[in-house]
């Protein structure tokens, strides 16, 4: 089966994206899959890669993605093509199923997985609507909201509410009035933490507003919690659920907990520092705690229709014991030592087989769309 894996793209996670897929193509079933490398520049084009690149990086745990530009090598997409929506040179590249690991906007947010649907391609991945939904994080809490599941309190800023100077001032009285300090502030459409930022006073929240309004025309904002960071993976396909086959049935995994070193896990503390944060697997809380997380977890991945796989980001309040859902991660760090895999590892789930069972569900789920009626 020819798979198709992208990487890069026109995102702030376009370097993460490198080092997810590299991981990716060095663990894949290769007696299953054979690898079509397409990397996507930051101005966005696609470039399909040379499988002297692909080799590089399967023969060395250290190596990451490197895309070459080469105009000859420029990829397109045909509408409706199916195996055949992909070409180079005018030349079909005859794939089966994409894996795009990819992060970010343009990449997770419901973009990319509108080109795969429109091109009649199986994708791993949530699809075009939840991953829209879940990409933005005012409307995955308004959801979560509507469901009846724990969400920390939050307010939108827009704008158009810097451009109303008036408004503006009275948005940021009350909701310092409303919530106190700190506050967590952060773009609404950007991931691994880009743009956020945690003010304890006045001066920190006009200055953390400036910031995360440089990613995003919609910011978050969020009363902070003295709060336990505990996460947890899940898989299947909320719409589907085929009883039959393992891969479509919604499943949570061990719980995993995050122990910053900075103030918060920024984006410095991923990605930058080596010992930004301690990695738990599994989480030190006790099992009642644990089978919580996981069914909250669930839970929280069929409000929004998931498929294919979500990490569900929790806060457990150090002082009061709460649990309050956080953000969910649709296309999630993906390398061996992330903790969505190592979740799935810990519950029996081998990496390996975590790459072939998103394959079959997004196999299946394109199937069951196949069956549907599209005209009378």
């Amino acid at each position: 089966m020819n798979l198709a894996i992208l990487f890069g793209g026109k995102s702030s996670e376009h370097e993460v994206s490198l080092v997810s897929a590299s991981s990716v193509a060095r663990n894949v079933d290769q007696s299953k899959f054979t690898l079509v490398p397409i990397g996507i520049a930051k101005n966005g084009k696609w470039y399909l890669q040379s499988q002297e690149e692909l080799e590089r990086v399967q023969k060395n745990a250290d190596a990451t993605f490197k895309i070459a530009e080469d105009p000859a090598k420029l990829v397109s997409v045909i509408p409706g093509g199916e195996r055949g929506a992909l070409c180079v040179g005018g030349k079909a590249l005859e794939i089966d199923a994409v894996f795009a690991v990819v992060h970010g906007t343009f990449c997770e947010d419901g973009v990319m997985q509108g080109l795969f649907a429109s091109a009649g391609l199986p994708y791993v991945g949530c699809g075009v609507m939840s991953s829209a939904l879940t990409m933005d994080k005012e409307m995955t809490k308004k959801i979560w909201n509507d469901s009846g599941l724990p969400v920390v309190p939050y307010r939108c800023f827009r704008r158009a509410d810097i451009n109303d100077s008036k408004r503006y001032d009275e948005l940021v009285e009350s909701t310092i009035k409303e919530f106190g300090f700190p506050l967590f502030v952060k773009p609404c459409n950007a991931g691994s933490s880009v743009g956020a930022g945690k003010a304890n006073n006045a001066r920190e929240f006009s200055m953390a507003l400036g910031e995360a309004f440089m990613w995003d025309n919609k910011v978050l904002v969020e009363k902070a919690v003295n709060a336990r960071e505990i996460e947890c993976s899940v898989t299947g396909n909320a719409a589907i659920q085929n009883s039959e086959h393992d891969y479509s049935a919604v499943r949570s995994y061990t719980p995993g907990e995050i122990a910053p070193t900075h103030e918060f896990y920024d984006y410095d503390a991923k990605y930058n520092d080596p010992d930004g944060a301690a990695l738990k697997i599994p989480a030190d809380i006790d099992q009642t705690t644990a089978a919580k997380i996981k069914a909250l977890a669930e839970q929280a991945y069929k409000a929004l229709d998931c498929s294919g796989l979500s990490r569900v980001d929790f806060f457990i309040d150090k002082d009061t014991g709460k649990i309050y859902l956080n953000e969910i991660n649709t296309i999630p760090g993906f390398t061996s030592i992330s903790m969505f895999p190592k979740m799935c590892e810990a519950a029996g789930l081998k990496y390996t087989d975590l790459i072939s069972l998103l394959i079959d569900e997004a196999l299946e789920r394109h199937a069951s769309y196949k069956q549907l009626l599209t005209s009378r």
